[in-house]
């Protein structure tokens, strides 16, 4: 029993900073992994002198929720832990509810996250874990395996977040051992034997043996790209050196940060946008929101301007998240800058040549209740986002 704490103690140091007196977040259910977990970290971060809040979302889709919600609050009080209930509220989907509610889950965690001043939230995924996302993909799912190391899946919610699993390699026998040896009782969910999702179909599959946690290696490109008012310019003669699949997977997730979006485009897309890029000659395409423009020097990608449908260029009231891509403080509303211009001052007009013409349109306007315009500071999320989902980012950020 003393290996399971010494196993997850050596991820917590691998991944956390020695000296950092950031908060840590957990997320407890109430079952017996997020129970475990919860209590070696609060043994770690005890011994590291670190707060640690503890985070309990209820999506209301049980009759014992809240009860559930209860004992998960009780067991913060005993170790004199903050807590904070987190509920799903609001319409529940009909169908996908299985994949609806980890997303929401994502989503509170990484706003209570970030409200606590935490950086990284620690979950509680088993070698089980992984088991069964290989017995959903071989059924033809598309469910990745759980990392040890990665960014929050949400986005805007999720900016600046990282999610970190130190029991990937441990079974969910192994906790429930260790629990019961600790005279610890747990929840047990019976939506996990529900036959209507896949994962409970998986968790009643032979169980082979546990596979390794997957350690997706740098992008290595991504090192090489820049930002700059939300645009991400790559040298075009890296790309042309560098595999396809990396190619592949650098134009996909470049996209999407510079587009401002949340889901990766469709892979038949991305690969005939990167096989456009590998070859000789100027190319213009749009991709998951993003425009790109490669020219014989430079590739660059940046919000197409013109998708003003998208609910992302809608008017934004600050504080928020201007269309994915720049974090807005204040200010009466922001718009797209595109019909703007016009009303801009001479000092904003000189910082706009900073900015390729095609690109200006989407940048966010700050337009104040008298009807005067500003340009909004052009640092964006972008650069450190494509960082974050390239693997650049291997430990916990200062």
């Amino acid at each position: 029993m003393r290996g399971l704490e010494a196993g997850a103690r050596q991820v917590l140091d691998t991944y956390l900073l020695p000296d950092s007196r950031r908060p840590l977040a957990v997320g407890l259910s109430g079952g017996g992994d997020s129970l475990a977990l919860t209590l070696i970290a609060d043994a770690w971060a005890r011994e590291a002198e670190r707060d640690l809040a503890i985070l309990t979302v209820d999506h209301g889709l049980q009759a014992a929720s809240a009860a559930w919600t209860q004992a998960c609050a009780d067991v913060a009080a005993r170790l004199n832990r903050p807590f904070r209930a987190l509920p799903w509220t609001g319409e529940k989907p009909t169908a996908g509810l299985p994949a609806a509610a980890r997303l929401a889950r994502h989503r509170l965690l990484a706003d209570a996250a970030r409200e606590a001043g935490a950086r990284v939230i620690v979950l509680g995924h088993t070698a089980d874990d992984l088991a069964e996302a290989a017995v959903m993909r071989a059924a033809g799912a598309t469910t990745p395996d759980p990392r040890a190391w990665a960014p929050s899946p949400v986005w805007p919610q999720g900016r600046g977040i990282f999610l970190l699993r130190p029991l990937l390699w441990a079974t969910r026998a192994d906790l429930r051992a260790w629990l019961s040896a600790r005279g610890e009782t747990w929840i047990d969910d019976p939506a996990n034997a529900d036959l209507r999702y896949a994962r409970s179909r998986a968790r009643l599959a032979e169980p082979g043996a546990p596979a390794p946690p997957t350690v997706q290696a740098p992008l290595a490109l991504a090192r090489f790209a820049t930002e700059h008012a939300g645009i991400i310019t790559l040298e075009r003669a890296r790309l042309q050196a560098a595999s396809p699949d990396e190619a592949r997977r650098f134009v996909a997730l470049a996209a999407v940060c510079a587009g401002g979006g949340e889901r990766l485009p469709a892979t038949a897309r991305t690969a005939r946008v990167a096989e456009a890029l590998l070859g000789p000659g100027p190319f213009t395409a749009t991709l998951a929101g993003a425009r790109i423009v490669a020219e014989e020097g430079a590739a660059r990608l940046f919000r197409e301007p013109g998708e003003a449908a998208r609910a992302g260029l809608a008017p934004l009231r600050p504080p928020g998240v201007f269309d994915g891509r720049f974090e807005i403080a204040t200010g009466a509303e922001v718009r797209r800058l595109s019909g703007l211009m016009g009303r801009l001052s001479p000092a904003d007009r000189d910082r706009l040549r900073q900015v390729p013409a095609a690109a200006r349109g989407a940048l966010p306007a700050v337009v104040e209740a008298d009807g005067s315009v500003r340009l909004a500071p052009l640092e964006s999320l972008v650069g450190e986002r494509l960082r974050a989902a390239a693997g650049l980012v291997q430990r916990e950020p200062a």
